[in-house]
C-alpha cells in the first residue's frame, strides 16, 4: 500500500468512525443544551441536571446508533474539557494568596484525600472509592471525579460509582453554596477569611463563585483565587493516582512502560497554566477555552448518565453517600481550623 492509499485508508476510517460516533454525540450535546438551559433559566447546578437527564436516556447506551457516541462523550469529551481547565489558572494567582494559605490548602487536599482512603475501608468499601470521593472532595468536584476516573482501574461498578461521587459532590456542593455563607457570618469571618473558607471548602467552581460574591467581591475574588489553587493540585494529584495505579499493575505483571507517561490531558492542562500565566493568550480566546471546557464537561457527565442504570446505582447503596458527607465534613473543619488558628 502507498502513502496516498493509506492516506485514503485513514480518511475513510476517520470519516466511518465520525458517522458512527454522530448519534451519541448530538445526543449527549442535546441534553448538556438543555441541562444549560435550565441552569440558566431556573437555577440549580448544570452537572446535576446533566446527569438526571442523562440517566433518563439510559436505554440509548444499552443498544443501537448511539452507542459508540456516547463512549466517546464520557471519555475522550471529558478528558478534553478536563485539559482545557488550564485557562483558568495562573501562577500569579496562586502565589498572590501567601504561603500559610497555599501550604495549608494543599495540606487539606492530601489529609482529605487520606481520610477518604482510610474511611472507605471503615464503611466496607473499596480503597479506590475513598481515593476517588476523598480527590473530588478535596480538589474540584466533578471535574476531578472525571480526571481521576480516568486513570483509575476499572471495573463492573466503577462508572457507576463514578456517578454517584459526581451526584454527591455536586448536591453537596449546592448545599454548601447556600449554608455556608451563612456560617462564615455568623463567625464574624472577615471578607478574606471568609474567601478562604468558601474557596477552600465548597468543591464546585460556580458554588464557590456563587457563595463568595453572595458575601462580597472581596470575598469572591478570593474564594475564585483559592479554588483555582485546589483546582491546579488536580494535575500533580492525577499523576500520582496515575503512577500508583501503574505500580500496583507491575505488581501483577499487566503493566507498560506506556504507563508511566502522563496522560495526554494532563500535559494540555499544564500547558495552558503556563500560557495563561505568561498572558500570552488573547483575553476573548481564554473566555472562550473556558466556555468549551465547560460545554465539553456538561457533554461529558451526559454521556456518564446515559451509561447508568439506577438498578445499578441502588447496588452501590448509602455508604458512599456517607462517604462523600463525611470527606465534606473533614475538609471544612480542616479549613476552619486554618482561618481560625492562623
Amino acid at each position: 500500500m502507498n502513502s496516498e492509499e493509506a492516506e485514503n485508508s485513514a480518511v475513510q476510517k476517520a470519516v466511518y468512525w465520525g458517522r458512527e460516533a454522530f448519534p451519541g454525540l448530538l445526543a449527549c450535546a442535546t441534553i448538556a443544551m438543555a441541562s444549560t438551559f435550565l441552569s440558566n433559566n431556573y437555577g440549580g447546578p448544570v452537572m446535576l441536571f446533566a446527569l438526571l437527564l442523562g440517566m433518563a436516556f439510559h436505554f440509548l447506551s444499552e443498544e443501537g446508533a448511539c452507542v459508540k457516541g456516547i463512549e466517546v462523550a464520557s471519555k475522550t469529551i471529558l478528558r478534553l474539557g478536563v485539559a482545557l481547565l488550564g485557562a483558568r489558572i495562573t501562577f500569579d494567582q496562586i502565589v498572590g494568596l501567601g504561603s500559610t494559605t497555599i501550604i495549608g490548602v494543599v495540606l487539606a487536599i492530601g489529609a482529605t484525600i487520606l481520610f477518604g482512603w482510610a474511611l472507605a475501608q471503615i464503611l466496607g468499601l473499596k480503597k479506590t472509592q475513598g481515593l476517588l470521593s476523598g480527590g473530588a472532595v478535596a480538589i474540584c468536584g466533578a471535574s476531578a471525579a472525571l480526571a481521576l476516573s480516568a486513570v483509575m482501574p476499572k471495573n463492573k461498578y466503577s462508572e457507576n460509582n463514578t456517578i454517584i461521587t459526581v451526584v454527591a459532590v455536586t448536591t453537596l456542593s449546592t448545599v454548601a453554596m447556600v449554608l455556608y455563607p451563612l456560617i462564615t457570618t455568623q463567625l464574624g469571618f472577615n471578607d478574606i477569611d471568609a474567601g478562604i473558607f468558601l474557596g477552600g471548602t465548597i468543591h464546585d467552581v460556580a458554588q464557590v463563585v456563587g457563595a463568595g460574591y453572595n458575601i462580597s467581591n472581596d470575598a469572591g475574588d478570593v474564594a475564585t483565587i483559592v479554588k483555582l489553587l485546589r483546582v491546579a493540585t488536580l494535575v500533580p494529584v492525577v499523576l500520582i493516582f496515575s503512577l500508583i495505579f501503574v505500580r500496583k499493575n507491575n505488581a501483577n505483571g499487566r503493566a507498560s512502560r506506556a504507563g508511566l507517561i502522563p496522560p495526554w490531558f494532563l500535559v494540555v492542562f499544564v500547558i495552558f497554566v503556563v500560557l495563561n500565566s505568561m498572558s500570552t493568550m488573547p483575553a476573548e480566546m481564554t473566555d472562550q477555552l473556558k466556555t468549551f471546557s465547560s460545554a465539553c464537561l456538561v457533554t461529558a457527565i451526559a454521556g456518564l448518565g446515559m451509561k447508568t442504570s439506577l438498578k445499578e446505582i441502588a447496588k452501590v447503596g448509602w455508604p458512599i453517600v456517607i462517604l462523600v458527607v463525611g470527606e465534606t465534613v473533614f475538609i471544612a473543619f480542616f479549613i476552619f481550623g486554618l482561618v481560625h488558628f492562623f
